[in-house]
């Protein structure tokens, strides 16, 4: 996960295309720009507009060489409108840009990449090697501001055409988006009509002759009652050529003729070839965007200037992009509202970590000089830190991130194949990523590269195909590493993307063996020719009475059954694979995967491992989560748009694979952070059914320890909360739960026996969602464990209406709470109206004599309550004295632990007591607990004192040993 402003390309032009789409994605750019306006609004900007590093607003009218064109009323109107109808359609955001919040706009929170004028040498230079296409630009060139893009050149020449070129990621569509919303809010005055094209768009009418105006009056309805005035607007008119490599452009005078009329019907990419002549209105101004393989289309000698999008090469513009877009405000509730947005001094503190992370992690910074890995780096700790949409899940993000940069993609416009350049990474990149999976490995040498680029080329045009992949997309997947003892090696630049990658490989059927691919072709061949032999050994076989004849004919047909059962063997090995990997007993006391993420983007707190001591094992924990994620529908219904389909057929038989596997091994018993990862494979998948099935074997959710996040407790209400079946226990002692997150994982809650909330500084507005748990219908808790929780007084007032309601609770445990004698004798006044409660814990409480003998008289008087703890209350002698006496005196009742003594003999619950301290040591105040123990010492040492028994004096004896040990070690320089 890495970092820059970005906005991706298919949000824009996407719609230019003739065929309409969803409301909710992109409206048909025809029929939305034609639209007639509902109402008049002044044109100015919508939202206030925050300008850095070389804004386009900085652009100055050009000194003269035109006056104003369109000076009629009529014309202006025109334009006007012209403005109104682009800003409406640029202005509008793809859905994954609508996660950051209803204030999120593009234009309060852009920040230019920066541009690098190059020349026409160093773009046809010969790259040596893949270290030397990964080079960053020389900090020597200049760099561009977008007001600077059609100044005069170092000659004094005027700059016409300007070319535009970056690898893909690098922010060109976000440009060029930022530049018309410039000028549609009159921040770009240099120019007075501003016109974009979308080479996709002109791709997509063919041959199919037509003219300029005809190009522009149907996209641009407004736009017909100045046509005639666009020959005379000279450099004010400004075309924008977006994504020129999808248009394939003939220079030659054989292949596109001569023609200045833009009335003149013709082929559009012979329209656009004209305009860059400068034969067509050879006054106007063109700003062309393209990949840097195609360049070349376009001759040097048409070309003014040319502008290298460089991307974030300043860690400082990388830092701006993050506090602008990480401190939107509003970013709003979850699904249904339940969600509860970040505070701005979290969203700053995030800020701050990612920050200093960027300082001292170089490869962070590197990963980062790309923006789109800046936007996935936002999408992602969105998603880790704020209340998440209903349905997005980790995979759909960087599904999402992969289709708003190869959405419509191909990979080389004028091979007759068309394949999608995301279908060629899945099947390069996603063979080294799985490579690296395999052998456990995260750095790569430029032969592991090469190895995985070109294996299988034989062809020039498989040649051809990898040089525009390396020119236009290697940058984009891979980086070179800057870490000490790694350097001339390769990453992925986002560590989480080569686990992506490899799932997707294996998803996609990419990844074969030998034996399967001989099988395959063995299968075909019989498969053509198995039906005409078929025929003749069967007319053979009733004229010669040869037995060998139909063993033969049942041999055909055996050979495709045996290469399905390879087939199926396949998906059985990639499965068992999959759940190994989820299961590595080494990765067992590591973090949760949710947690690593986080980490690897915001850094680690406290001292880094020392360079001397041995690396860890690589983790890849995510792969086996990313391929079930792959398989849910939502995913593969984009990957098909990306031309990486998965049929139906083949995601249903993978499921069916890893349900067996996960169904043999996923019944251990794991600890809490694996069993997390486990819940969130299935949040991944989005297959309830497939969840419950899998998951009917759990009786036990123990995540204590496990920091629950908002996020965490949506993928485990999410997965478990639809279930059937009752779990024995629910653990989720110090989880650092709050109130939203008892709220989220109520459904969970409701299938529960016991539920351990222990060390989660709950405090009262906390028991408002217990008491409602309690009351409801479904509620079957029969333990709920509240110990070491700032409930206090007002807490238990609102525990005790869930009580007097509820029929299932047996046992409830308010240990260490805060109750003090206010809780108590609250308690103690309306225990009765319960009458299930058969103990009840209140020990380590700061409760005086009075309101503890008020309890215990309560609980005496209690139908059905066995067993009552006070101990480590504040309790005199005397106290414990009268509370012993009149325990004796209570046959059958209620047993009130306030000691380990009773009498001259040692408490039965002296083991409850100690075990109980051992395992709070950690969070109770040290000094309070010394005291107690003493007092407790003191008694058994009175009661070994009071009696003459020599079995009871053991006892006595072995007792106070244990607990003068613990109070040694409380006292020790360690503790």
């Amino acid at each position: 996960m890495r970092w820059g402003c970005y906005l991706p390309r298919a949000s824009w032009y996407s719609g230019l295309g003739r065929t309409s789409q969803p409301p909710d994605e992109c409206l048909p750019f025809l029929t939305h720009w034609s639209w007639p306006l509902k109402g008049e609004r002044p044109l100015g900007p919508l939202r206030a507009f925050i300008r850095h590093h070389g804004s386009s607003a900085d652009s100055a009218s050009p000194s003269g060489r035109h006056g104003k064109v369109f000076r009629s009323i009529s014309a202006a109107e025109a334009i006007q409108r012209h403005r109104r109808n682009l800003a409406e359609w640029f202005i509008r955001l793809p859905r994954e840009e609508r996660q950051f919040g209803p204030t999120f706009a593009l234009d309060t929170v852009h920040v230019d990449p920066v541009i690098r004028e190059s020349t026409p040498d160093e773009l046809l230079r010969p790259s040596a090697g893949l270290a030397q296409e990964h080079q960053p630009p020389p900090a020597g060139l200049p760099a561009l501001a977008l007001s600077q893009l059609f100044d005069p050149d170092a000659c004094g020449r005027r700059v016409q055409t300007v070319v535009l070129y970056g690898t893909v990621g690098t922010g060109k569509s976000t440009l060029v988006r930022k530049m018309v919303l410039d000028w549609c809010y009159g921040r770009l005055p240099a120019f007075e009509l501003l016109i974009p094209f979308s080479c996709e768009d002109l791709s997509s009418l063919g041959p199919t002759p037509t003219s300029l105006c005809q190009l522009v009056a149907q996209r641009y309805t407004p736009l017909k009652e100045v046509l005639p005035l666009m020959t005379t607007a000279g450099s004010r008119l400004l075309f924008v050529l977006h994504g020129l490599e999808r248009l394939n452009l003939d220079f030659r005078l054989a292949g596109t003729g001569l023609c200045s009329d833009p009335e003149e019907p013709g082929a559009s990419a012979a329209i656009m070839v004209n305009l860059l002549r400068k034969y067509m209105l050879p006054e106007a101004s063109i700003l062309v965007t393209t990949r840097p393989s195609a360049i070349g289309r376009i001759p040097s000698k048409y070309v003014g200037r040319y502008g290298e999008i460089c991307g974030f090469s300043d860690t400082n513009l990388q830092k701006l992009y993050f506090q602008l877009r990480l401190n939107q405000p509003d970013c709003g509730d979850g699904a249904g509202g339940a969600g509860v947005s970040a505070t701005p001094a979290q969203r700053d503190n995030l800020v701050q970590m990612l920050s200093r992370n960027l300082e001292g992690h170089h490869q962070i910074a590197a990963a980062c000089f790309l923006p789109s890995y800046c936007w996935l780096v936002c999408a992602t700790l969105h998603f880790l830190h704020a209340p998440t949409p209903a349905g997005q899940t980790l995979t759909s993000i960087y599904t999402s991130f992969l289709r708003l940069n190869f959405s419509g993609e191909t990979l080389e416009s004028t091979d007759p194949s068309n394949l999608s350049l995301m279908a060629y990474a899945a099947r390069t990149m996603g063979k080294l990523a799985y490579q690296g999976v395999s052998s456990r490995k995260t750095y790569f040498s430029e032969e592991d590269v090469r190895g995985c680029l070109e294996a299988g080329i034989k062809t020039e045009e498989e040649f051809q195909l990898l040089h525009v992949f390396r020119r236009d997309a290697l940058r984009f997947f891979l980086a070179p590493c800057v870490e000490p003892g790694h350097l001339g090696t390769f990453v992925f630049t986002v560590p989480a993307m080569q686990e992506y990658l490899a799932a997707l490989y294996i998803v996609l059927g990419l990844h074969k063996t030998t034996l399967q691919r001989v099988g395959k072709e063995v299968t075909e061949v019989v498969g053509r020719v198995g039906e005409d032999v078929s025929l003749v050994l069967g007319i053979v076989a009733k004229l010669l009475p040869l037995r060998i004849l139909p063993l033969l004919f049942n041999l055909l047909k055996v050979v495709p059954r045996v290469f399905g059962r390879m087939v199926d063997k396949s998906r059985e090995a990639v499965a068992q694979a999959m759940v190994l990997e989820m299961f590595r007993e080494e990765d067992y006391y590591n973090d949760d995967v949710l947690d690593q993420m986080g980490a690897s983007i915001l850094g680690v707190e406290g001292p880094r491992r020392h360079p001397d001591e041995p690396p860890e094992d690589e983790v890849f924990e995510l792969f086996p989560i990313f391929m079930g994620g792959l398989l849910s529908a939502h995913n593969r219904a984009v990957l098909a748009q990306l031309g990486c389909p998965i049929k139906n057929l083949d995601a249903l038989e993978n499921a069916q694979a890893i349900k067996k596997k996960l169904g043999k091994l996923g019944r251990q018993v794991l600890p809490p952070s694996e069993l997390l990862d486990h819940l969130f494979f299935h949040y991944e998948f989005q297959n309830q059914r497939f969840s419950a099935e899998v998951l009917s074997s759990l009786r036990q959710l123990n995540l204590a320890g496990v920091r629950m996040t908002p996020l965490k407790c949506t993928v485990v209400a999410a997965v478990l909360g639809s279930g059937r079946h009752a779990l024995d226990e629910v653990n989720l002692a110090s989880c650092q739960l709050d109130p939203a997150g008892l709220r989220t994982l109520m459904p969970v809650f409701l299938r529960a026996r016991k539920l351990g909330l222990q060390l989660n500084s709950l405090g009262p507005e906390a028991c408002r969602d217990l008491r409602d748990l309690l009351l409801h219908d479904q509620c079957q808790i029969t333990t709920l464990r509240l110990s070491n929780n700032p409930l206090t007084a007002a807490g238990v007032s609102l525990l005790m209406e869930g009580l007097v309601g509820n029929t299932s609770l047996t046992h409830l445990s308010l240990l260490h709470t805060g109750l003090g004698d206010e809780g108590l004798e609250l308690l103690a006044a309306q225990l009765d109206r319960n009458q299930q409660l058969q103990e009840l814990n209140v020990a380590y409480n700061g409760a005086g004599d009075t309101a503890a003998l008020a309890l215990a008289k309560a609980a005496w008087e209690h139908p059905s309550l066995e067993l009552l703890h006070l101990y480590f209350n504040e309790l005199s002698s005397e106290g414990r004295q009268v509370l012993r006496d009149l325990g004796g005196t209570a046959e059958g009742k209620a047993r009130v632990v306030a000691s380990l003594t009773e009498g001259t003999a040692v408490s039965e619950y002296w083991s409850v007591i100690l075990s109980e301290v051992q395992r709070n040591l950690n969070s109770w105040d040290r000094a309070r607990v010394r005291r107690h123990l003493e007092l407790l010492l003191r008694d058994l040492e009175d009661s070994r004192g009071a009696t003459l028994n020599p079995w009871r004096k053991a006892q006595l004896l072995r007792v106070e040993g244990e607990f003068r040990a613990l109070l040694e070690q409380l006292e020790g320089p360690g503790s």
